[in-house]
């Protein structure tokens, strides 16, 4: 994995570090990072994003916590392989459904016909990378 992965929003009422949190949990849920697979060092991933090292450090040290990262003694941070194990749907969909409830509040505040948001949210997922 490279910094690039990660999709940091400075302007965002989320904390970076619950960001980046919640980006790596999605990308171990959804199999894009795979057991054994070493992450960035906290210094290439402060330097690409211009955050602060205590932040990133902050998140891997949560993922530690939660046995989603295991320390590699001399290589940095890697993802364990309990944590890599193929997550079940309704754990992947646990993942998304807070955002997919803020859509759907916010949807309906705006009075915003469900099949256009359905229509654009299909279009966002097949224009991403």
């Amino acid at each position: 994995m490279d910094a690039s992965m990660l999709h940091i929003h400075p302007a965002s009422t989320e904390p970076i570090y619950r960001q980046i949190v919640e980006q790596l949990r999605r990308l171990v849920a959804g199999g894009q990072l795979a057991a054994g697979d070493v992450l960035p060092s906290v210094r290439e991933v402060a330097a690409a994003y211009a955050i602060n090292p205590m932040t990133v450090s902050k998140a891997y040290s949560q993922l530690e916590a939660e046995g989603v990262l295991e320390r590699l003694r001399g290589k940095g941070m890697a993802v364990a392989a309990r944590a890599a194990r193929g997550q079940s749907q309704s754990k992947r969909w646990a993942l998304v459904d807070p955002a997919l409830d803020a859509l759907a509040r916010q949807a309906r505040e705006l009075e915003l016909a469900p099949d256009e948001v359905l229509a654009r949210l299909r279009q966002r997922m097949k224009d991403m990378p």
